[in-house]
């Protein structure tokens, strides 16, 4: 059935909204608090965790809308120059928005648009509607990367900053429990979000559940707090140690990562650093970043991440400050991070067993990406020769070529947005030709940067094919390891 926008969607993106204030206000506010009660050397870190990671995501945001602005007004203006009443709102539309990313408000604009162009899904006529809905999906992919972004950037050193500071000060003050709780909803809620838009964006991937959703964020909310608490305790007695400690285990993240042969960017350099910012992430929860089985590697990042949350908790057992903390206190805050850790455990086995969209974890018949059963090929006919592995798409057919409508690929480049089916035809109805977007590009199977960059090079043809066909466009990218194949590709990006 045709996918649509329904009000708990719009919720879901304002309560996003009110998330992302949440964290960047409260933040500035204790900043000031410090700044007014002369602690100087707080005031600055806390500021700092603010602006930096905010300047970083409002460029990306900005190079991503001078791209699409401008590829957009490019292909309008037809070659005429910019004049009278156009040339006047466009350059208005250039002060807005260099306005709004200056004043480091760009992730606000994106979800006020992403309500706009939801709403304007439900409100306009069923040809309309589904161009919307794609567009609303684009911008959704969009804010989910930049906030996954600035979440990791921003909230988590600052959550790991304000728990050190309550250790050290052996008090909580109201402002930094906020902002410490702020930042903690921040990044469980931007990861179980980044996840739901990455499944609803594919075909191959099943939606997620807003059940699934909410048990998502309580997994990560959890675990995360854990790993914080455990790295602000033992940042408050070794300073040093733990500046070491997090470089050796971002190290070691990155290098596994790069092991696992990566493929999302188009150069190897990119690659590696594409890797290294994963690394970061890893620092404090697990992120899927390879097509498969994930259950054994997501095993033996948890296994690491305990014994390291044990042994920085230990460390501060064993030398933590007596005549400032008691007994009973540090008892209660190893209790803390260890019953913590096993909630958010708990809650990752109730979504994989009863909430996961491929089904329980434990059925036979989940293998990590649902695949559309197609009907065994007839002996003889053109599809019974393709011999492309699973995951790929066949090459061009005889019959596509005359317009009959393929299967899409099983694995959709990144934040693809998944198509509207059309109603089941009846038995010897005509068949409608559907427009095809061949690249002369490998897909990529997981979401980086890069590759969403050059998807989006993608978007403008896909929104005007997509207006002006009755059918949905059939994306079809390169088979790898099939160098026959490329000449029946043509090359659109």
């Amino acid at each position: 059935p045709a996918r649509r926008y329904r009000l708990r969607d719009g919720c879901w993106v304002f309560c996003a909204l009110l998330v992302c204030f949440a964290d960047g206000a409260s933040d500035l506010w204790l900043a000031a608090h410090y700044y007014v009660r002369g602690q100087r050397w707080w005031f600055g870190l806390t500021l700092l965790f603010v602006l930096l990671p905010s300047l970083v995501v409002q460029m990306l945001s900005l190079r991503w809308f001078v791209y699409d602005f401008a590829a957009s007004t490019k292909d309008s203006g037809a070659g005429t120059k910019d004049s009278g009443p156009r040339g006047c709102c466009r350059l208005c539309v250039w002060l807005l928005q260099g306005l709004i990313h200056l004043l480091q408000l760009g992730q606000v604009w994106r979800y006020l648009r992403t309500l706009y162009l939801g709403l304007q899904s439900r409100w306009q006529a069923e040809h309309r509607r589904r161009h919307y809905y794609w567009r609303m999906m684009f911008e959704s992919a969009d804010i989910s990367m930049l906030r996954l972004l600035e979440a990791f950037l921003k909230s988590a050193p600052q959550l790991v900053l304000q728990l050190s500071i309550m250790v050290q000060q052996n008090s909580i003050e109201p402002l930094q429990g906020l902002s410490a709780s702020a930042s903690l909803v921040s990044l469980a809620w931007m990861i179980a979000s980044y996840q739901k838009v990455l499944r609803d964006s594919r075909e191959d991937k099943m939606p997620m559940s807003y059940k699934g959703a909410v048990v998502q964020i309580l997994w990560h909310l959890f675990t995360i707090a854990a790993r914080a608490i455990a790295f602000a305790l033992f940042a408050s007695v070794f300073q040093l140690y733990f500046g070491i400690f997090i470089v050796t285990h971002w190290c070691i993240m990155t290098f596994w990562i790069i092991q696992g042969e990566t493929d999302f960017c188009m150069s190897k350099w990119e690659e590696i650093i594409y890797n290294m910012v994963v690394g970061i992430i890893y620092i404090f929860c697990w992120f899927n970043v390879k097509e498969g089985r994930s259950r054994y590697r997501m095993c033996i990042y948890y296994i690491i991440t305990l014994s390291e949350n044990a042994a920085l908790t230990i460390l501060w057992f064993l030398y933590y400050d007596r005549e400032t903390t008691s007994d009973f206190d540090a008892l209660i805050l190893v209790c803390v991070v260890s019953s913590s850790f096993a909630l958010g455990i708990f809650f990752m086995f109730i979504y994989y067993c009863l909430l996961h969209p491929n089904g329980p974890i434990f059925s036979h018949r989940n293998v990590g990406c649902i695949f559309r059963q197609e009907p065994p090929p007839v002996p003889g006919s053109p599809t019974d020769a393709v011999t492309s592995p699973p995951r790929s798409l066949p090459r061009t057919t005889g019959g596509e070529r005359e317009g009959a409508p393929g299967e899409r690929d099983s694995c959709v480049p990144v934040f693809q947005v998944r198509p509207c089916a059309p109603p089941a035809p009846a038995a010897r109805a005509p068949r409608t030709e559907r427009p095809v977007i061949r690249i002369d590009l490998p897909r990529k199977k997981y979401p980086a940067w890069d590759a969403h960059f050059i998807d989006r090079r993608l978007r403008k043809t896909i929104l005007a094919l997509e207006y002006a066909s009755p059918t949905t466009p059939r994306l079809q990218y390169r088979t790898p390891g099939a160098p026959q194949e490329v000449l029946e590709y043509e090359t659109t990006v």
